[in-house]
């Protein structure tokens, strides 16, 4: 399915432009919908500017983090541009698809699923990471030798993932109460045996703990912020001391800087109050 980018709509924000695009996608067999923000100096294709991709989590679609982050002024000044993709295909036409919040619609969880039904429209991984980025470089102005990528929960995942498994190709990646380990997780092990089936050997490819074990590539700066009032970290969703012992004791290049936010619950309104700090360590490395 050929890609054929239509704009739906552009709304003018600090000194930049949010724009609105849907395009067919030969990753997930149907229309797919993304934002992006670009800084003016983009939209005049005086500068080609570093590009920063977020993920957003379970329920969510391409509008949540970009209405919602607080993101935009912090970005117009760092001139950087910032792309947020939906989180599944939507309408696949798959029995059941919208019947299970954590499964489905809104819950591609960013992996290529290898199993039936769900094989030939879920396939967010190659998605995001190869169809959307080939979209975004060959229609605007970005330098795509500047790339960094972040997100929240089910998309910090995913964020973790794509740079985790892509040495180099990200300048730093960050997350906000991201799902660190699931294969050991009720948000994991039931969709990864949906779409990836009961082998858990694959899981690995899509577990951020498990992939920093094994991580062989440049140094890798990793953020990662989760609040001690989240009910996910509670009940044991996200697990992120995983990931702290993973990167401690495995010895290889990821720099995590992970910290704990007393009193912060999994909202938007712990995502905001944080954000200026994320998009400073993406900023640092970006112009790196």
């Amino acid at each position: 399915m050929a890609s054929t980018l239509a704009l739906v709509s552009k709304t003018r924000c600090f000194k930049g432009e949010v724009r609105k695009y849907t395009h067919d996608s030969a990753a997930t067999n149907g229309k797919m919908t993304f934002n992006i923000y670009l800084p003016d100096v983009a939209l005049s294709n005086k500068e080609r500017v570093p590009v920063l991709y977020y993920l957003s989590g379970l329920t969510c679609n391409e509008d949540n983090m970009i209405t919602k982050g607080g993101a935009l002024a912090y970005l117009s000044d760092e001139r950087i541009a910032l792309v947020t993709p939906d989180t599944s295909p939507r309408g696949a036409g798959i029995s059941g698809e919208d019947d299970d919040w954590e499964l489905g619609t809104g819950a591609g969880f960013y992996v290529d699923a290898t199993e039936e039904p769900w094989k030939k429209n879920y396939n967010m991984y190659s998605y995001v990471q190869s169809e959307l980025q080939q979209i975004v470089a060959e229609s605007f102005a970005v330098d795509t030798s500047r790339t960094s990528i972040f997100g929240h929960s089910m998309g910090g995942h995913g964020a973790l993932v794509l740079a985790l498994r892509n040495p180099g190709y990200y300048k730093s990646v960050s997350a906000f109460a991201p799902i660190c380990h699931p294969s050991t997780s009720n948000w994991g092990r039931k969709q990864f045996t949906a779409y990836l089936g009961s082998n858990e050997s694959v899981w690995a490819a899509y577990d951020a703990t498990e992939l920093v074990k094994v991580y062989d590539g440049p140094a890798l700066p990793v953020l990662v912020d989760q609040g001690d009032a989240d009910q996910f970290y509670s009940s044991k969703q996200l697990q992120p001391s995983h990931l702290v012992i993973a990167a401690e004791s495995s010895k290889r290049p990821v720099q995590l800087d992970s910290r704990m936010q007393p009193g912060y619950d999994h909202s938007y309104y712990f995502i905001c109050t944080f954000m200026k700090d994320h998009i400073a360590f993406h900023a640092r490395h970006l112009r790196m």
